[in-house]
């Protein structure tokens, strides 16, 4: 700590000195011509004679990432959003003065060059600065250039610093984005509206989840932040659009871990006139549109494992998954006391009150859910479980719904949308007797969706892709952190 005081105090002091000296250590107007990774792109094919007699000049800025000097000269490292590229700094191309305010400047200082290209005797492209000007005087040094930012901690809060030491994580983020741009455009491409529904709800809907709870002033009533859009966005399809998504974020108060954070992204679409069979079919060629341009492959690496994404994928009911994977057979699972003491021997302690559904879900996340690597839709979810699914015709105690595994976690949750509003309020009235029994994700009752179903939702079917985890598959990240620019975090004091 002493030392960085020391750097601290040096670099202050040379913030005093350049100001001294006439020189604006934050200086405005320089106006870059190119990125670097333009120029280099434009004399990747020309060697030293070709580029000898070049009159091309270009204006470039960006940080000082590494600097070698001789004396009279010197190359620096400049990086921008783009890449890097060498430039080399000579006292008789750029005069005695500003050569001498050039070499007081520190690596991680952001400078604006103007030069011309050429190859070095090793033959690198770069630039022979013609100027050279001091655009932001960096007070911090960067982290130790040949080992870069490795701390994970430090990464995830200061990162700025991340994206400044480790080009591969600023790679990532450029796919991130790259991935939401794809699939926007396949659902816009398929009919589907972009639409924007509220971040502040009155009541906590769309999702069995604890929400986060603020306060309007003004309106003297406590809101919640989202848990899900779903109610708003089948609003829209009983107000008359067939095809609606939104892409943005959800906010959960629950734990945090290598999979979840309290706020994440997520992908809602709704189809009229669909079921949750369609958006099966859908979801496989959406993910593979994805895979295929990301990756280049439907045969992809996770965490040293090969994930096949080749359709058709596997889809197992919810009950067969357990029979498959949990070792025991239908029968037991048929039968509400052979399932609780079946969920015993697994070591779990169910409520004397708790529904053989939620027991059939507890134990398929306990035997079923870590072992679908490859990609396998569920199916038959228990209706005590699905407060907002259709009934299954054949068999009221299942709904039509699926979940999505891949690599040992949920992606994705769809269902073919409950319609029926006087089922629906019975389904929320229920949850509403779970919720004072001390469930505390229970749904509330939302009396106007309610009202919006009693005008007619048409037969629809939709579906919640976790945006974050689908990034974290494409991207063969092995935490929800690295995918995330900021993730929530301890307080540092903590």
């Amino acid at each position: 700590m002493e030392e960085l005081n020391d750097l601290l105090r040096q670099r202050r002091e040379k913030v005093d000195n350049f100001r001294a000296a006439g020189i604006n250590p934050f200086a405005n107007g320089f106006v870059p011509s190119h990125q670097t990774a333009e120029v280099a792109e434009l004399h990747a094919d020309n060697d030293a004679e070709c580029l000898k007699d070049c009159q091309a000049s270009y204006a470039v800025a960006g940080r000082i990432m590494a600097r070698r000097d001789f004396g009279k000269a010197a190359f620096i490292q400049l990086q921008d959003g783009s890449g890097r590229l060498q430039i080399y700094v000579a006292r008789d191309q750029v005069g005695e003065e500003i050569f001498g305010h050039f070499r007081k400047y520190d690596i991680g200082d952001i400078v604006g060059v103007t030069g011309a290209p050429f190859r070095t005797k090793t033959n690198e492209l770069s630039l022979r600065a013609s100027s050279i000007q001091l655009l932001t005087k960096s007070l911090l040094p960067l982290p130790e250039k040949w080992h870069g930012l490795t701390d994970v901690e430090t990464r995830y809060r200061q990162r700025y610093l991340d994206l400044i030491a480790n080009d591969n994580v600023k790679e990532l983020f450029r796919k991130r984005s790259r991935i939401i741009n794809l699939i926007r455009s396949h659902m816009i491409d398929n009919g589907y509206l972009e639409v924007e529904t509220p971040m502040m709800h009155p009541v906590a809907g769309g999702a069995t989840a604890r929400p986060f709870v603020t306060h309007h002033n003004t309106l003297k009533m406590d809101l919640f932040l989202r848990i899900a859009p779903e109610l708003y966005l089948k609003r829209l399809v009983v107000g008359g659009f067939d095809r609606v998504f939104e892409i943005n974020r959800n906010f959960r108060n629950e734990g945090i871990s290598i999979q979840h954070n309290p706020e994440f992204t997520m992908m809602e679409f709704y189809r009229a006139y669909a079921t949750y069979q369609d958006l099966m079919d859908y979801t496989e060629e959406l993910i593979c549109h994805l895979a295929s341009d990301i990756c280049g492959d439907l045969k992809i690496s996770y965490g040293g494992k090969e994930v096949d994404l080749t359709p058709p994928w596997d889809r197992l009911t919810l009950k067969e998954s357990i029979v498959k994977y949990g070792d025991v057979d239908m029968a037991v699972l048929d039968d509400p006391e052979k399932l609780r003491q079946y969920a015993e021997t697994l070591g779990l302690e169910p409520d004397k009150d708790m529904g053989p559904g939620k027991l059939l879900a507890e134990v398929f996340d306990i035997v079923v859910e870590p072992k679908l690597w490859q990609p396998t839709f569920i199916t038959e979810y228990p209706t005590e479980i699905s407060p907002l699914s259709r009934k299954n015709d054949e068999n009221p105690d299942v709904v039509d719904r699926f979940e999505l595994f891949i690599v040992g976690r949920e992606l994705a949750n769809a269902f073919s949308e409950l319609n029926d509003p006087l089922d629906q309020k019975e389904r929320f009235l229920k949850q509403l007797e779970e919720k004072a029994a001390g469930d505390d994700e229970a749904h509330d009752m939302d009396a106007d969706y309610v009202r919006a179903l009693e005008y007619g939702l048409p037969p629809t079917a939709g579906e919640g892709i976790g945006i974050d985890r689908l990034v974290m598959l494409l991207t063969d990240s092995a935490s929800i952190r690295d995918v995330i620019l900021f993730p929530q975090l301890k307080s540092a004091t903590d």
